[in-house]
């Protein structure tokens, strides 16, 4: 976990100027998770990097804590947040097992899951997270369905030595249905999903805790 903070902190600089790679599939990220926020609620954003998506939505909640492992992104969305004004959100440094207490109304974890190794013990410390009732909402790197392009091919084949460079982080390709599935066992009804964008395929799934 050390190395992975490391990494995100040599990373934040550079990760706060890039830009969305898909706009149309990040607002529709955005559209579909707002439908879902009410203006009391209580949320908990794990893996928010420099906090954008942070400032995007915490305007539709009562409070939102902004959480990730790196400080160095964690400090580039306190700066954000102060420059946008926004009053109504708390920061935290942390993984996910040490992350606030709740319970949350909705905790959200957007490309972030794919770069877990152990999924059952992060969707099992979510799980304890979120109200029973409350929301899970989480996007997630996933296998192509069909045949894989061949940009994305190239990419799988290039990480391991990435990797091996301190150039990338751990990076997991689990099959949707594999992934849904694992979401469920882990005391989750899932209500919607869709693929944003479709390729690669970054599966969007909303879950409700039982």
């Amino acid at each position: 976990m050390q190395q992975s903070a490391q990494f995100w902190d040599n990373a934040a600089a550079k990760y706060a100027k890039s830009k969305i790679g898909d706009p149309e599939a990040y607002e529709t990220t955005l559209a579909r998770t707002r439908s879902y926020l009410k203006a009391e609620d209580q949320v908990l954003e794990l893996g928010a990097g420099t906090g954008t998506t942070a400032l995007h939505l915490a305007a539709s909640v009562a409070r939102y804590t902004v959480s990730d492992g790196s400080k160095a992104m964690i400090d580039i969305a306190r700066e954000k947040a102060w420059d946008a004004g926004a009053t109504n959100l708390d920061f935290s440094v942390c993984d996910i097992t040490g992350a606030p207490q709740g319970p949350f109304d909705v905790v959200l974890a957007f490309n972030l899951l794919h770069l877990v190794e152990d999924l059952n013990g992060a969707l099992s410390s979510i799980q304890q997270l979120v109200k029973p009732g409350g929301l899970f909402i989480s996007k997630s790197l996933c296998e192509p369905e069909e045949g894989a392009s061949w940009k994305f091919r190239i990419l799988r084949m290039a990480i391991p030595l990435m990797q091996m460079l301190g150039k990338a982080p751990y990076v997991a390709f689990r099959r949707m249905e594999d992934f849904e599935q694992q979401i469920r066992e882990s005391g989750f009804e899932i209500l919607e999903t869709g693929n944003y964008p479709a390729k690669p395929p970054s599966r969007f799934v909303v879950a409700r805790r039982l």
